[in-house]
């Protein structure tokens, strides 16, 4: 009963402060031993790869929640450089996901970046994707092709591999377009389906909520127990300060992916 009201406390504090409760904190950290996960990179930044925040969040609850985890991107060139002062691409530049996505790693060995087409859904209990428009650029073909997307072949296989194998998979901000587009009838949440212009900040990526839906998926439930799916909006919201709440969202995905790979 208690843990019911605190809850529903909490959910109601959501919708007062008119906030996904994914964002909302949910509770204190788990520790689940000797679960070891996969996590996907696209590159390094926000505008043409894997975001900053997005990615070292995920690391930090991995590690805060007693996991082991790994890193892999795809050993290929990016779709294009993107000069983060003027959000507009760089002329002659070309630059490979891998060795970019490795700024985010410490150490040698198993903390090294690894290659995608290395990653074995037989080593690991689950799989994350952290966001950032790398997802759309890089591990797939949706900034050209929207809904029709293709997924860079890998990534295609690494998620029918653990939705097979009934093993977890995380999502972030632009990530679940990849799941939606190759698993069917899965729900996930990409925030708010209409731009509100509120105190807390824009939504300007509805578009791809739109996206989804028609690949046939169902929209804002961020935990798919059935499918094993569990998504959160991050910086679909356009946030200058709320950072916390981004932060809280990613903890609360990985503790729901590791929850799950322990049945």
């Amino acid at each position: 009963m208690l843990a019911t009201r605190t809850l529903l406390s909490k959910q109601t504090l959501a919708v007062l402060s008119r906030q996904p409760a994914c964002f909302v904190h949910h509770g204190d950290y788990g520790n689940w031993g000797n679960t070891n996960i996969a996590v996907v990179f696209s590159g390094c930044g926000w505008w043409d790869g894997t975001d900053v925040h997005e990615g070292v969040y995920t690391m930090y609850h991995l590690s805060r929640n007693g996991a082991r985890f790994q890193m892999f991107a795809p050993n290929q060139q990016q779709m294009h450089v993107m000069d983060h002062m003027r959000k507009q691409p760089s002329s002659g530049e070309n630059r490979n996901m891998m060795m970019e996505a490795a700024r985010f790693s410490h150490g040698q060995g198993q903390m090294q970046m690894q290659d995608l087409a290395k990653l074995d859904a037989n080593s690991f209990d689950a799989v994350i994707f952290p966001g950032g428009h790398g997802v759309t650029k890089n591990l797939s073909s949706f900034v050209k092709d929207g809904k029709d997307c293709k997924l860079h072949s890998d990534v295609e296989r690494v998620l029918k591999d653990f939705h097979r194998s009934r093993k977890p998979i995380g999502l972030a901000s632009m990530a679940p377009v990849l799941a939606c587009r190759v698993l069917p009838n899965i729900e996930v949440t990409m925030g708010y389906e209409r731009d509100e212009n509120t105190r807390w900040g824009n939504w300007p990526h509805t578009n791809m909520v739109q996206a989804v839906k028609s690949m046939g998926a169902r929209h804002n439930a961020y935990v798919d127990e059935k499918n094993k799916v569990v998504s959160t909006p991050t910086f679909m919201w356009e946030t200058e300060y709320h950072y916390h709440y981004i932060f809280d969202g990613i903890g609360n995905m990985v503790k729901h992916v590791m929850r799950m790979s322990s049945k």
